[in-house]
């Protein structure tokens, strides 16, 4: 899937940030920054599995919503200079596509 294909090519950019994070004893956030992108991708994954639209769904729905505190975890990162925004940009950017592209998806499945 799409989705899934594009939440992993970001997922690779996001840990490598964590890993900065971590390089600067940010290790709450890099962690929580870690946890949050995972969660995109698996519930794209899980949800795949799912035996009904409205089952995969939900699972996009919580993959979208891990999207946003992905986003907000990266804004406040900024806002506080922990990282530069010249990082943050361009993965906010990434971010609200995947987020559109998500929604598309589940828009277009059978409610």
């Amino acid at each position: 899937m799409e989705i899934w294909r594009r939440g992993a090519d970001l997922s690779t950019k996001l840990f490598s940030l964590a890993e900065q994070l971590d390089d600067r004893k940010f290790f709450r956030f890099a962690e929580q920054l870690r946890a949050a992108t995972l969660s995109i991708t698996n519930n794209i994954a899980e949800g795949s599995g799912s035996a009904s639209d409205v089952d995969f769904a939900n699972f996009l729905n919580t993959a979208r919503r891990s999207v946003f505190e992905v986003a907000n975890m990266l804004l406040l990162l900024d806002r506080q200079r922990y990282l530069q925004s010249s990082d943050v940009e361009p993965l906010l950017s990434e971010l609200a596509e995947e987020s559109r592209m998500i929604h598309a998806f589940r828009r277009s499945l059978k409610s």
